[in-house]
């Protein structure tokens, strides 16, 4: 008797294929209200500064087909892995309506990003629960995987392997970092700061790290106040502190896309080397085998678990 098939709905951010379709892509995130000429040109110039689009999409592509091959070896034609992308094609409703048509009426949804907050995990989870529901189709979340032993490992890897490129590790004042969200998603005791921060430690305290900070990065471009401090003032305030020795782990973002080959790789770096600092970061987790059997592992948990109390 076959085992009852599950699907697995990986969900991403998403990012244009090309710069004609920035436009698009920035109307959406800003809830179909198309930017202004100026803020479009900053973006596509960002875009540019990158090479001309993201690898963000081949990225998730790849990771959901490593998550995929790691299921069917968990549990052959048990489960089938969807990409749904909250601002690109395919969307989550995208994948959502195929599962269904699949004949598919369970699922476990994944983000790829480790830390739950309500404004971003949360908005991914409401975005397929509204189009599953009336599918008939019964979603199960993981909201979030900033503690698992494997993952805080291998970022400890990571952070020790990027260590090795300055001439004095033990003198490096190392920064986590994660996307940026407003400030009010403190008043409702959102758990996405406190998370970052046990990522951080977690990871300190596997290598005895003594000199660490945490911020924020790539805030959104609204009159609202966001999660600091900002990353760029964080450079400013350990230049001033005699600091010239610093890595990035921005421990928030699994991929390299525009907010880690931009914001990090073009920006920060150029500050740095105003304020006369040695600035690295750690090496995105991307399609990493590791990170790829840590993930498939918490899917075919999660569902495990719902089979057992079902």
């Amino acid at each position: 008797m076959a085992e009852p098939r599950w699907g697995a709905l990986v969900m991403a951010y998403g990012t244009p294929r090309s710069l004609d379709e920035v436009e698009a892509y920035y109307t959406h995130i800003r809830h179909g209200r198309p930017p202004t000429p100026e803020l479009l040109q900053q973006l596509i110039a960002r875009y540019e500064a990158i090479g001309g689009t993201s690898p963000l999409n081949e990225i998730t592509q790849a990771e959901a087909d490593g998550i995929q091959a790691r299921l069917h070896a968990l549990r052959p034609e048990v489960y089938q892995v969807y990409l749904g992308m909250k601002h690109a094609h395919p969307f989550i409703g995208d994948a959502i309506r195929q599962m269904a048509d699949d004949g598919i009426r369970r699922a476990v949804t994944l983000v790829l990003a480790p830390h739950y907050a309500s404004m971003s995990v949360g908005a991914y989870q409401a975005a397929a629960a509204d189009a599953a529901a009336p599918l008939g189709v019964a979603l199960c979340h993981i909201d979030h995987w900033y503690d698992v032993p494997a993952f805080l490992d291998l970022l400890a890897d990571r952070v020790q392997e990027a260590l090795q490129r300055f001439p004095a590790p033990e003198r490096v004042h190392v920064v986590f970092t994660a996307h940026s969200l407003p400030q009010r998603i403190l008043a409702a005791g959102d758990p996405y700061p406190e998370q970052l921060r046990a990522t951080g430690q977690a990871v300190g305290e596997r290598l005895g790290l003594r000199d660490v900070s945490f911020g924020w990065q790539s805030a959104g471009r609204t009159p609202e106040p966001w999660l600091g401090p900002d990353i760029l003032e964080i450079l400013r305030s350990l230049a001033a502190a005699g600091k010239r020795d610093v890595l990035i782990c921005p421990a928030g973002f699994v991929s390299d896309h525009l907010e880690v080959l931009y914001d990090i790789d073009i920006e920060c770096q150029a500050l740095a080397r105003d304020l006369g600092m040695h600035l690295e970061r750690t090496a995105s987790l991307n399609a990493d085998p590791r990170f790829l059997d840590i993930l498939a592992a918490q899917i075919d948990r999660r569902a495990r678990a719902e089979e057992a109390h079902a």
